[in-house]
C-alpha cells in the first residue's frame, strides 16, 4: 500500500526528465513550452516521435490557390485527398487546430456550383475525375466542430456537405438503389486492388459524372455507400447544434434508408461480408478492406457486428495479421505477392491504421486495438522512415521517398493512445503502460484545470492535474476522469485480463479485476 507521503515524494519530485529507481516516475509542472509534451527513456522512440512531429510540420504547406496552410499527404503525393486529408487534419488538431480547419476548408473552398468536392487538390490541379470518399467529410468537420466550438466553420460545412450529398444522390445513383455507385479505381482510393482489375482508373474526360462503357460498371459499392450513410449521421447531428430539428429528422430518415439498402444489397449472409455489387447484380467476392470502411462508420449493430468481426477482421488467416490490417485477406485468392509499391492489393496501409480507432473504440475491441497499434509503433519504428505501406507477415516496409503523413500520424496518434493523457469530450483518458523495453515515459497536455500530466513506469503510473496528485495506478489499463480529474471508470484496454489497483493521496486503496474491454465503474 502507499500512503500519502509516499504519494507525494513520488510524485513530486524536481526533475521532469529523470526516472527514479525500479520504474517510478519522477514528476513536476513542465516549463510553458513543454505543456504539451511525450518523453520517454526509449530513445529510438523519442528520437522517431520527435522525427514525426517535425515532418509532418515540414508537409504543412500552402497548396494551390489556398490562402492558408494544409497539411499535405507527403511522400509521393504533392497535396491533399478528400479520402484521407479532413481525418488527418483532425488527428493534427491536438498540435494545430487551424491546420485541421484548413485541411477541411480546402475542400468547401473549391466546391462547384454543382455541389461537387474536389477528390484532390494539388499544387497546381483540382481533380475532378472521381470522388475518392472513405471518411465523410461531414463526419470529421462535425467532430473537429465538438473540438473547436466555431459555430461559423459549422454553419459551412452543413451548407457543404447537404450540398454534396445532394450531388452524389444526382450523379451517383444510376440504379436507383439509394446506395453510392462507384464508377471507376480511383473513386475509393483502391489504387492496383484486384477489386479493380481491369477497369478504368478514372473517370472520362476526368468527369467524375460520367460513368466508364464497361462491363459490370457501375458497382454498388459498400465503402462508398458507408460513407454516405456516415455524411449522414453527421449531418442530423450538425442539424441538430444549429438548433434545426426537422432537418435533423430528415438526415437520420436518409441515414436509415441508406443502412437498410446496405443490408439488403450488399451483405452476403453466407459469408458474413459485404461485397461489390456489378450491374448484373453479382457479388464481386473479393474480401478487402472494404469491409473495415463499412465497419468504420458503424453501420452494423454490436451483434452482427461480432459476427463479422470473429470470421474476418479477427481472424489469422484472413485479416488479423502479424500486422493488422491488410488491405486484402490473407487468405483471399487476389492477395496480390510479391506486393508492389502503392498496392491496395495486401499491403497493410498506414491510412488503414489511421481509421481503426473509429469503429474499434465504439465496438468495444479496446484490448485488439491496444495489440494493432503496437504492432504498427514497433514497425514504424524500426522503418528508415515514414514510409506507405508494409507486408503484413513481417512489418517490413514497401521503400518509398518517404515523408507520408499519415504514418507519422499513425505513431504520433498511437503513441498517445497507448501511453500518454487525452481530452475526450468531457473527459480525460489516461493510458497507464510504459512503452516495451522503456522505463518510463510522461506526458502533458492543457485543460481548463491546469496541465494534465501522467507518468507511467514499470511499478506504476502517477495522474497529476495542476501539478496535484489524483491517484496512483499499478498495472496496466485506462482510466477514464473527468475533468477535473475525478475517476470514473477502468477500461480493460490489454487483450488479457489483468489486476489493476487505485491508491488515492490520503491512503485509500481498490483493486479490480479487469477482462480484456471490459469498463468497470470506480467506486
Amino acid at each position: 500500500m502507499i500512503n500519502r507521503r509516499q504519494f507525494l515524494r513520488t510524485a513530486g519530485g524536481s526533475s521532469l526528465a529523470a526516472g527514479l529507481p525500479g520504474g517510478q516516475v519522477r514528476m513536476n509542472r513542465p516549463r510553458p513550452a513543454e505543456r504539451f509534451y511525450f518523453r520517454t527513456d526509449d530513445a529510438r522512440l523519442q528520437t522517431k516521435y520527435d522525427s514525426a512531429l517535425a515532418g509532418l510540420r515540414n508537409n504543412a504547406i500552402r497548396v494551390n490557390r489556398f490562402v492558408d496552410p494544409v497539411l499535405i499527404e507527403g511522400g509521393n503525393y504533392p497535396g491533399v485527398w478528400l479520402e484521407c486529408a479532413p481525418l488527418e487534419g483532425l488527428v493534427y488538431s491536438t498540435i494545430s487546430q487551424q491546420l485541421a480547419t484548413s485541411n477541411h476548408r480546402i475542400f468547401f473552398d473549391f466546391q462547384r456550383e454543382d455541389g461537387y468536392l474536389p477528390c484532390y487538390v494539388w499544387r497546381n490541379k483540382i481533380g475532378t475525375g472521381q470522388i475518392q470518399m472513405v471518411v465523410p467529410i461531414a463526419a470529421t468537420a462535425y467532430e473537429l466542430y465538438e473540438r473547436t466550438r466555431d459555430r461559423d466553420f459549422l454553419s459551412r460545412a452543413y451548407t457543404s456537405c447537404s450540398r454534396w450529398d445532394a450531388w452524389l444522390v444526382r450523379y451517383r445513383n444510376t440504379r436507383a438503389t439509394g446506395l453510392c455507385e462507384a464508377f471507376c479505381e480511383y473513386d475509393t482510393g483502391h489504387d492496383n486492388s484486384p477489386r479493380w482489375r481491369g477497369k478504368p482508373k478514372e473517370c472520362p474526360n476526368a468527369d467524375a459524372r460520367i460513368c466508364p462503357r464497361i462491363e459490370g460498371l457501375p458497382y454498388l459499392a459498400p465503402d462508398l455507400s458507408a460513407s454516405l450513410y456516415g455524411g449522414r449521421v453527421a449531418l442530423a447531428r450538425m442539424a441538430r447544434e444549429l438548433g434545426n430539428p426537422a432537418e435533423e429528422a430528415r438526415w437520420q430518415e436518409r441515414a436509415t434508408a441508406t443502412r437498410m439498402a446496405m443490408l439488403d444489397l450488399l451483405y452476403d449472409t453466407r459469408d458474413a461480408c459485404f461485397y461489390d455489387v456489378d450491374s448484373s447484380g453479382k457479388f464481386v467476392r473479393i474480401r478487402g478492406d472494404a469491409l473495415t470502411r463499412v465497419l468504420g462508420e458503424r453501420v452494423l449493430p454490436q451483434e452482427l457486428f461480432e459476427a463479422v468481426y470473429r470470421r474476418h477482421i479477427r481472424n489469422p488467416s484472413s485479416f488479423w495479421a502479424p500486422y493488422p490490417l491488410p488491405s486484402i485477406a490473407l487468405d483471399d485468392p487476389a492477395f496480390v505477392r510479391p506486393i508492389p509499391p502503392n498496392s491496395w492489393g495486401g499491403a497493410s496501409q498506414a491510412l488503414t491504421a489511421l481509421r481503426a480507432p473509429r469503429w474499434m473504440e465504439p465496438y468495444g475491441k479496446r484490448g485488439d486495438l491496444t495489440h494493432l497499434m503496437r504492432q504498427w509503433v514497433k514497425a514504424i519504428v524500426a522503418a528508415a522512415g515514414f514510409m506507405q505501406q508494409m507486408d503484413p507477415q513481417t512489418g517490413e516496409f514497401t521503400l518509398d521517398q518517404g515523408g507520408y503523413s499519415p504514418t507519422m500520424l499513425v505513431l504520433f496518434d498511437f503513441i498517445w493512445r497507448l501511453f500518454g493523457v487525452r481530452r475526450e469530450g468531457s473527459c480525460l483518458e489516461w493510458n497507464c503502460r510504459v512503452p516495451d523495453g522503456a522505463g518510463y515515459s510522461k506526458s502533458g497536455i492543457p485543460t481548463a484545470a491546469g496541465v494534465a500530466e501522467l507518468g507511467n513506469g514499470k511499478d506504476g503510473s502517477e495522474l497529476m492535474l495542476d501539478g496535484r496528485p489524483l491517484v496512483r495506478l499499478e498495472g496496466q489499463a485506462r482510466l477514464i476522469s473527468d475533468l477535473a480529474g475525478k475517476p470514473l471508470k477502468l477500461v480493460g484496454s490489454e487483450p488479457r485480463p489483468l489486476e489493476v489497483s487505485l491508491h488515492w493521496p490520503n491512503g485509500r486503496t481498490a483493486t479490480y479485476r479487469l477482462m480484456p474491454d471490459a469498463v468497470v465503474p470506480v467506486v
